[in-house]
């Protein structure tokens, strides 16, 4: 199993199997793994920011993480509004985002950049994977991370050479923490102040 069939597998067993995205070559070895997952569903959008911003709404909607896949730091770039929204709005989104392989960024590529600056400014949790083997483990972090609470977004930096490598194994899931019980005694207090006729105020956080 290649580092993309398994890190398209643990998604989907942590509860991730909705992809939206916008790939380009770095990626391709993630398109061609979805054959392998039907249970994960790609969606192509034809422009990052459509990607990232169907992202955020699905997961807002679906009240669990999406995925988006992205092509190296300009097409993180071109997400970075949408991104920005989900941060803002506690939504649980697991960005993927493709790199050059790892021998070959020293080459200094057209489209190379330190996609970890750019990830920075909108996501709560980063990570590069380095190794086909950790792959797995380093996306049962992320999806952990954008459940939170609070939801947030994560960003998990995927190398080609990482996605192709063979020896990808799938990662026992992330299960979502329990809510704690609404206090029932607040709930009948706030409803006893704003049907009693008297001024009241909301203070929402």
């Amino acid at each position: 199993m290649n580092g993309a069939q398994a890190l398209i597998r643990t998604l989907v067993s942590s509860g991730v199997d909705v992809c939206f995205m916008n790939p380009g070559t770095s990626e391709m070895h993630f398109v061609a793994a979805l054959d392998d997952v039907p249970e994960m569903r790609g969606v192509l959008a034809l422009f990052e920011g459509v990607a990232t911003g169907a992202a955020d709404g699905y997961a807002r909607m679906a009240e669990r993480p999406a995925a988006v896949l992205l092509h190296l730091g300009p097409g993180l770039g071109n997400g970075l509004a949408n991104l920005h929204n989900a941060r803002k709005g506690h939504t649980p989104v697991v960005s993927i985002v493709g790199d050059h392989a790892t021998y070959h960024k020293q080459y200094d590529a057209q489209l190379e950049s330190d996609i970890e600056t750019v990830a920075r400014n909108v996501s709560s949790f980063i990570r590069t994977s380095a190794k086909t083997t950790e792959l797995s483990r380093d996306a049962v972090d992320a999806v952990a991370a954008a459940i939170g609470p609070p939801g947030q977004v994560a960003t998990l930096i995927l190398p080609a050479d990482v996605s192709w490598g063979e020896g990808g194994e799938v990662a026992p899931p992330v299960t979502a923490p329990a809510r704690a019980p609404i206090d029932r005694a607040s709930v009948a207090a706030a409803a006893a102040a704003l049907t009693s006729g008297d001024p009241a105020a909301l203070f929402i956080g």
